[in-house]
């Protein structure tokens, strides 16, 4: 069976639940929080030749505007909205973060742990602490909603993510120490 990009509608009726297809997992904070932000959150790279999975996040974000507009935004959709999906050819620098390439980027978080499975749908917990990580391929799960607080936006809420298939790991790059490294003839006084 393919594994393909859903919409689905929330317990409000709005169609702004997304299932994607097959994505990469990026800067998971899964079983535990973050730090910076307080809640469970990963960012997931969604590649821009996935038609079927761009389509349904572009439907659920016009959708969370849609009820934005209704609920939160007194009739009329800001010009400048915040929102959790990013080109990830449009980073600051170029020359970081190059797997983002080709890729929108999804960031989606949760105030509670969000269930996680493994590729046979077993529970993944704190023993499995390796079996999601930077660079695995996933099946995720996020509701898009209406944000006003400091901004105005569209923000995603992550309801599940499952993992698919190991990936090569991603960031974590550049030098590692040798036993060599730690000869004492650097001219140290110690």
């Amino acid at each position: 069976m393919a594994i393909t990009a859903t919409l689905k509608a929330n317990v409000y009726g709005d169609e702004v639940r997304v299932k994607t297809g097959v994505v990469r997992l990026s800067f998971p904070h899964l079983l535990e929080k973050y730090d910076k932000s307080g809640k469970y959150q990963a960012q997931f790279l969604i590649p821009k030749t996935d038609a079927k999975t761009v389509e349904v996040i572009r439907s659920a974000i016009e959708n969370a505007k849609e009820d934005g507009k209704s609920r939160l935004w007194n009739n009329v959709v800001p010009k400048k909205l915040v929102i959790s999906m990013k080109d990830g050819d449009e980073r600051d620098d170029p020359e970081t973060l190059q797997e983002q390439d080709g890729c929108y980027v999804v960031t989606a978080k949760s105030k509670s742990r969000p269930p996680l499975f493994d590729t046979d749908g077993s529970d993944i917990d704190e023993e499995d602490s390796d079996a999601l990580y930077s660079g695995c391929y996933v099946q995720a799960i996020f509701e898009a909603y209406p944000y006003t607080q400091d901004s105005k936006g569209i923000a995603f809420a992550l309801q599940g993510v499952k993992k698919i298939s190991d990936g090569e790991r991603l960031g974590g790059g550049g030098y590692k120490a040798d036993v060599s490294d730690f000869d004492d003839d650097d001219g140290f006084p110690f």
